[in-house]
């Protein structure tokens, strides 16, 4: 049979690793080597915003993909570039202006937090991102894992990234846990430090968000083509199940999240509706609340009121 990964010696099954469930310490080269391998050959080298350093074209992908599908975004983010190419640009904007661009990702505020972090970018740094962790986590809408991306993917600093998918490889690979709240999220974050290559770091992380994306994932995962399958100590633990489900379910129109986003679609296109009239466009269900909801729409800068009306912020 041919070799898939070359540079990897050996198979990528071995009876050595089979014997002995691997730990972060003793992380191998050839770990790394198959690991990198595979994402020359496989990875997603053509995503827009892996092409480019610049720290607001990997901003505005990182909070775009956050809880959204790759293919979702793409049409978005290029959209969004072509309209606002610098933060200066997205400063200049209107709030509402913003949000109905945004219409149709989901989480409104992510909208809004952008269009904050631009204006703050431009008052307190002139319109350049600072690389400084503290400085970017003291910006608006920037956490931990987007100061962490924007670190490792614009200004390609040795730093961990770990998302959701790269948190779920971790955990199976070197916690021999179905998840990262099985494993525990302070475990898998110190192992994530532990695996960092000593170069390198840009690359390593977007192999392992990949690995998460494409095989390891949440349901089905592919362990038959995993370049990392014999140190995986979850498969050769059997891939136990994670304890971790609520086994509850809820309907998506009967969420908060609904609610807001259905008021927020309604106010697009420089419409303003009475609170009244907004009950009207959510399930019954939801009448009781709809003042709640545009009190915290409000306190999140999605919503504005004028008299009787409620527009979006001008």
């Amino acid at each position: 049979m041919p070799d898939r990964y070359p540079g990897v010696v050996g198979p990528l099954i071995s009876s050595e690793a089979a014997a002995r469930p691997p730990v972060a310490g003793s992380v191998s080269s050839g770990l790394r080597r198959a690991l990198m391998a595979w994402y020359r050959l496989e990875g997603r080298h053509d995503l827009p915003w892996r092409r480019t350093r610049d720290p607001y074209a990997v901003v505005i992908s990182e909070v775009m993909l956050q809880q959204t599908q790759v293919e979702r975004v793409l049409p978005y983010y290029s959209a969004w570039l072509a309209r606002w190419p610098d933060f200066e640009a997205l400063a200049e904007a209107s709030p509402a202006d913003v949000i109905e661009q945004w219409a149709g990702l989901g989480y409104n505020r992510r909208a809004v937090n952008l269009h904050r972090l631009a204006v703050s970018v431009v008052e307190r740094f002139g319109g350049r991102l600072p690389r400084d962790e503290a400085e970017l986590r003291a910006l608006p809408g920037i956490g931990p894992y987007t100061a962490s991306a924007v670190r490792s993917f614009a200004f390609e600093e040795s730093t961990a990234v770990m998302d959701t998918n790269v948190g779920r490889a971790l955990a199976r690979v070197f916690c021999g846990a179905a998840t990262v709240r099985d494993a525990g999220e302070p475990a898998v974050a110190a192992v994530a430090g532990a695996v960092l290559p000593p170069s390198s770091a840009r690359d390593h992380n977007l192999a392992l968000m990949d690995l998460g994306a494409m095989l390891c994932r949440a349901r089905s995962p592919e362990c038959g083509g995993c370049p990392v399958a014999a140190w995986c100590a979850w498969r050769l633990a059997g891939q136990p199940a994670g304890g971790s489900s609520t086994g509850r379910t809820e309907r998506f129109e009967d969420t908060v999240r609904f609610a807001r986003g259905r008021i927020v679609d309604a106010l697009r296109g420089g419409v303003e509706m009475t609170t009244e009239g907004l009950a009207q466009v959510l399930p019954v269900a939801h009448s009781a609340r709809v003042g709640a909801y545009l009190e915290a729409l409000q306190r999140d800068g999605l919503v504005e009121r004028d008299g009787r009306v409620w527009r979006l912020p001008r």
